[in-house]
């Protein structure tokens, strides 16, 4: 009945197919680095599943004599147990007794999303294994400054320093190697590179040694090197975006060991825009760890003598730009940080999921899953919000409202327009409340995860702008935005999608805009500005004309 198991036992004993299969893709992906025989049999890791349908309970025991005469009915029982105690044969999803009997129950299923509980840690952030990162967590608060922050007013006679590089100062801070065109993103992990992190910044000499302490190597952190051209003066290079020789804009990064009052400059020599809003008084963020211990303030505009320019001293391949300015630091011995813009790392995004998930009137209508696996392994996260039908027709009448974030990860203000959507439509407001019954809002507060990690401008770990690349087919090299589409595509074949807006940020343009595409129906050639002629009406003072 089963000719495959008469000379099975005397053949070589062939691995598990799907532990072969596994073991390969992990060790693929670096997330598995043992030797085969070391993978954990998970079956001794599960739970049984305990159901007392006799259709998924299966009973019995083999005999102790093996010359017994069996009917034909044993005998394929004998047969059916011994290809479930088969080593090429048994299923993965069966369970055995701890005596080794045929006694077999399923295993529990799998739950289809491991998410974060209340008591765990957070999902760790994966890097590729070429990044250094520092075991330090960096945390800032969140503050409100109490009136708006004023533009510095240009006068015309600002200083243009001279860029005089590594030749004319002293390298204080260097990364190593970093990934650039020349190479390929392959795999990653949890803290990234393997080894002791190295000490970038100077050591100093004693306590009147002045010199800044520079450090990038964490969550969204971006700085290549630091020179120090004077006592007070430096030069900064960004670190492009990985697997790229450009997207330099975002910086993030920390300064330590500082003098209070002292007039520091600092110049960012290699900035790829020709335009930014710094030419017209934009300042620099910036945040103080003593401030924000002592007085709860948090990130601020600062700055002072703010210019934006052509750097000269370029190599002839593209123009490059500059972004100088001159700060006075509060406090002696502060642990200070400059931003391009309002940082919020992905960790921010989770700790935020984290307090939605724990809510229990806010996860009885907010759905958290996940939508895909970045190419690091980092977990692209959906939300469904929508407060629950009443009946199955009204569930079918609602039409669905798709929103995203963080496609472009150096335009973190994205993130914080994303936040203050959820705040509200999470929120106890009747006019939250009438959307939620309206509507079924989907939600992807953040399409890049990888590049928010490591810092870049505009890339993923593709090393191209995935805003380019949603008619893609290559689900594998862009994994975030083939989901987001096919997500879409398949709420479009259950309902209309009223509206789909994705959350930017602009290097160059104030307030809040709108760009839509053009319908090429004359019919309908209007539809598309609708919502934006809603929105200017209904915030005149915070929308572009």
């Amino acid at each position: 009945m089963f000719p495959a198991l008469e000379t099975e036992l005397k053949q070589k004993i062939l691995p598990d197919p799907y532990e072969d299969f596994m073991y390969h893709h992990l060790q693929y992906y670096g997330y598995f680095k043992a030797q085969r025989g070391s993978l954990p049999n998970s079956a001794t890791h599960q739970h049984v599943w305990k159901n007392n349908n006799p259709r998924y309970l299966l009973s019995g025991s083999l005999g102790k004599r093996d010359d017994l005469i069996l009917d034909p009915l044993q005998k394929e029982k004998r047969l059916y147990s011994l290809m479930l105690s088969s080593p090429l044969l048994k299923s993965r999803q069966l369970l055995h007794d701890e005596f080794g009997k045929v006694n077999l129950r399923l295993r529990e299923p799998r739950g289809l999303f491991a998410f974060f509980s209340g008591s765990g840690p957070l999902q760790a952030p994966r890097w590729p294994v070429e990044c250094e990162v520092i075991k330090e967590n960096i945390h800032h608060i969140e503050w409100v400054p109490p009136q708006p922050e004023h533009f510095y007013q240009p006068t015309g006679s600002e200083k243009i320093p001279e860029i005089v590089g590594e030749e004319g100062g002293t390298v204080v801070y260097q990364l190593d190697s970093v990934p650039t065109e020349d190479s390929y993103f392959t795999r990653s992990r949890v803290g990234g590179k393997r080894g002791v992190i190295k000490e970038l910044a100077v050591t100093l000499q004693g306590p009147e040694d002045n010199t800044l302490l520079f450090e990038s190597r964490f969550e969204s952190g971006n700085l290549q090197k630091a020179v120090r051209v004077d006592t007070y003066t430096y030069e900064l290079t960004l670190r492009t975006d990985l697997y790229t020789r450009k997207h330099t804009q975002w910086f993030y990064f920390r300064v330590q060991n500082t003098r209070k009052d002292a007039t520091y400059r600092f110049t960012i020599v290699n900035l790829l825009k020709p335009k930014s809003l710094y030419t017209v008084g934009m300042k620099p963020l910036f945040y103080s760890q003593l401030d924000a211990k002592t007085h709860s303030i948090g990130w601020r505009r600062e700055g002072d003598e703010i210019k934006y320019y052509r750097n000269n001293s370029d190599d002839g391949q593209q123009p490059l730009y500059c972004l100088t300015w001159t700060i006075q630091f509060p406090h002696d011995q502060d642990t200070c940080f400059f931003a391009h813009f309002y940082p919020y790392t992905y960790t921010d995004l989770q700790c935020y999921l984290l307090s939605v998930t724990n809510n229990p009137v806010q996860s009885q209508f907010c759905k958290l899953r996940t939508l895909c696996q970045s190419l690091a392994g980092n977990t692209v996260y959906l939300l469904t919000i929508t407060n629950p039908a009443r009946t199955p027709q009204e569930a079918a009448a609602k039409k669905a409202v798709v929103l995203s974030a963080r496609v472009h990860p150096g335009e973190s203000n994205g993130s914080w327009i994303m936040k203050g959507f959820l705040d509200f439509i999470l929120s106890k407001s009747p006019d939250a409340q009438l959307l939620r019954d309206t509507f079924i809002f989907k939600v992807v507060p953040m399409l890049n995860p990888d590049g928010v990690i490591v810092g870049n401008y505009r890339c993923s770990l593709a090393g191209r702008d995935l805003n380019r690349h949603y008619k893609t087919i290559l689900k594998e090299s862009f994994p975030c935005v083939w989901h987001t589409r096919n997500m879409i595509k398949r709420l479009l074949e259950e309902r209309e999608v009223l509206l789909y807006c994705d959350f930017h940020g602009h290097s160059r343009k104030n307030n809040i805009f709108l760009y839509g595409c053009n319908n090429n129906d004359r019919k309908f050639w209007l539809h598309e500005r609708v919502f934006p002629l809603m929105l200017s009406r209904n915030a005149p003072d915070k929308v572009s004309k």
